[in-house]
């Protein structure tokens, strides 16, 4: 908390260049980028940082393939270099992986059709991914037993990637390289006012933990909060050419329904993908697609019946899976762009909608509006931001492209030099299990030697702390002093991902827990735990 503190007291009464508002993908990559090219910045989120759209995704970095579908080539070219930017970026968390498409009775496609996309697919990401494979049947079932071939007509794999860990933590790495620069970001602060005047705009801010009022003046007001980007422009009577409609998504979490890391990719009785993406042990089923008008959401009934449905029909298991058997639910809205207009919403074929990004400058109001987007471009916004701000009259400093990406290979052949040479991997016994150096360095980058530092002064720190959730002492250390936890969820679920793959009687059974609740909270962790369970008092599935 001293960190989040600390921050609270330079936002109040601070002078800006920029003021971003949201913390998720879109204000993350705007403040780090504007940050390391000398812009002094404020990042707030009424959340905490990804606490919403941004963490609620199939954890894939990906071109977009389905947008073949509709010719929409210039997108799909943009996506795959930014895919391929990002593989080249972040090598330790952003990994190539296949994806094998099976081809039933549902497919809207023959084979040969599927297979030209593929190969064209791989064509306009410059032949950066492993090549495509086209599959009979026999092959499909050969290489993925559990898949039910019965009615298939074939089936494809090709390359895309994803995030070895969460999406909540990847965009927190982005906060955390803008603060590392001289950014000043707070969660849990609402903006309740705005007003442009004598050249600035006068924000009213409150600390939603505390109350307390917060006030601050910015040249620039960067509105990156996805969802809720119209209506916070509304009250500044901001005009633009877009607006924001929602598409409902929901992911269900099960234990690993195959040992290969691939993602097996269907199209359900809609003829819409649906996916099993591997997540550790675990595996994720998702996504649905459902036109709503509220972006708040939850998993219903149905939805679960639907993807149960769908998966079981799909696969053969030993077993059907059935509600019991889910772990953790994930809902949540796509932001989807389109043109402002006056005829109805419902003359919109949105589910041909893609996942593209608009940026907008209102030069009268000095306000940025950013639209839509995705994991998958979110170098390409932070760039277009930052474009835009400069025409506002912000002087910035050259983009030497120093704002994203993990540290370079001199540095990352010394850390694991380092680990050999302590032995950190032997320290751990499962079988299975990713070494504690790759994990270590994936998660921290050059934080992840001053954890070295404390393993060899106190080897305990190295030890498991919650259980099987397979996080160390040092790094709930870590994360206390660095992260900004403020409530056991932002650990628990962005920071890390162990609320995604265990189930909350096993977090609330966990011998460690206590302990947790102490490094991360201090005095206050009883109450903060209790505060937690009450609000999931209602778990999945809680006594499987």
């Amino acid at each position: 908390m001293a960190l989040r503190e600390t921050n609270l007291d330079k936002l109040d009464g601070g002078s800006f260049d920029v003021l971003i508002v949201g913390g998720g993908i879109n204000g993350a990559v705007s403040a780090a980028a504007l940050s390391a090219r000398g812009a002094s910045v404020a990042l707030i989120d009424r959340g905490d940082f990804a606490g919403f759209t941004s963490q609620e995704s199939s954890n894939l970095v990906w071109g977009g393939i389905k947008y073949l579908e509709n010719y929409e080539f210039p997108l799909v070219r943009k996506l795959c270099m930014s895919r391929n930017r990002l593989m080249r970026a972040y090598p330790a968390n952003v990994k190539e992986i296949g994806f094998l498409g099976v081809l039933g009775e549902t497919a809207p496609f023959p084979p040969w059709v599927v297979g030209v996309g593929a190969f064209a697919y791989w064509g306009i990401g410059n032949f950066k991914t492993n090549a495509p494979r086209p599959m009979s049947p026999e092959t499909v079932e050969r290489i993925e037993p559990i898949i039910n071939t019965v009615g298939t007509v074939g089936g494809i794999e090709y390359a895309d990637a994803y995030l070895k860990d969460n999406d909540a933590r990847f965009v927190f790495s982005f906060i955390r390289s803008a603060m590392d620069v001289g950014a000043v970001a707070a969660n849990y602060v609402e903006l309740e006012n705005a007003e442009r005047a004598k050249g600035n705009w006068h924000a009213q801010l409150r600390d939603c933990e505390s109350g307390m009022p917060i006030n601050l003046e910015a040249k620039v007001v960067v509105n990156a909060a996805g969802p809720f980007l119209d209506g916070l422009n509304k009250t500044w009577n901001t005009h633009t050419r877009h607006q924001i409609v929602y598409s409902k998504g929901v992911h269900l979490v099960v234990d690993q329904l195959t040992p290969n890391e691939r993602v097996l990719a269907f199209f359900d009785d809609d003829q819409r993908l649906f996916y099993v993406i591997p997540m550790g042990n675990r595996s994720v089923i998702g996504t649905t697609d459902t036109r709503v008008n509220d972006p708040h959401t939850e998993v219903t009934e149905n939805d679960k019946e639907f993807l149960l449905e769908q998966v079981n029909d799909r696969l053969d298991l030993n077993s059907p899976l059935s509600k019991d058997d889910i772990i953790a639910e994930r809902s949540g809205v796509r932001p989807l762009v389109i043109r402002r207009q006056s005829k109805a919403l419902k003359n919109i074929d949105w589910t041909a909608l893609s996942r593209k990004h608009e940026v907008e400058v209102d030069h009268a109001k000095q306000v940025v509006s950013i639209f839509g987007g995705k994991l998958t471009d979110c170098l390409n916004v932070g760039e277009e931001v930052t474009a835009a701000v400069e025409t506002l009259g912000i002087r910035l400093n050259p983009d030497r492209q120093r704002w994203y990406g993990e540290p370079g290979p001199e540095s990352r052949r010394t850390f694991f030099r380092q680990t050999r040479g302590m032995r950190l991997d032997d320290l751990r016994d499962r079988t299975g299990a990713e070494p504690l150096s790759e994990r270590l360095w994936r998660r921290y980058g050059r934080r992840a030697f001053e954890m070295l530092d404390h393993i060899r002064e106190d080897p305990s720190m190295a030890e498991d702390i919650l259980g099987s959730s397979d996080y160390l002492r040092v790094e709930l250390h870590n994360t206390a002093s660095t992260e900004m936890i403020v409530h056991l969820d932002d650990f628990l679920r962005r920071r890390s991902k162990i609320s995604l793959i265990t189930r909350q009687a096993d977090i609330q059974n966990s011998k460690g827990l206590s302990e947790v609740g102490s490094i991360l909270f201090g005095t206050g962790a009883q109450t903060k735990l209790d505060e937690y369970f009450s609000s999931n008092s209602s778990p999945i599935n809680p006594t499987k």
